[in-house]
């Protein structure tokens, strides 16, 4: 496995590139979710938030492993 990426010279470690793509993604969610009204039903926001982005990178991580190694 391929544990760093080459952006232009620079090393970075491919778990900081697939926590900037959970991030993006939870992002993008979060505000469909806020627009139909899910959070309302949300008891504690920042840690539904919070796990939501969890499963998000877990997903991401789990879907690039394959592609990478």
């Amino acid at each position: 496995m391929k544990g760093e990426l080459d952006v232009y010279g620079v090393f970075l470690p491919s778990l900081a590139a697939w926590m900037l793509l959970a991030f993006l993604l939870s992002l993008a969610l979060r505000r469909v979710l806020g627009r139909i009204g899910f959070y309302r039903l949300v008891w504690h926001r920042p840690l539904f938030d919070l796990a939501l982005y969890v499963v998000l990178l877990g997903c991401v991580v789990s879907a690039m492993l394959p592609i990478i190694s």
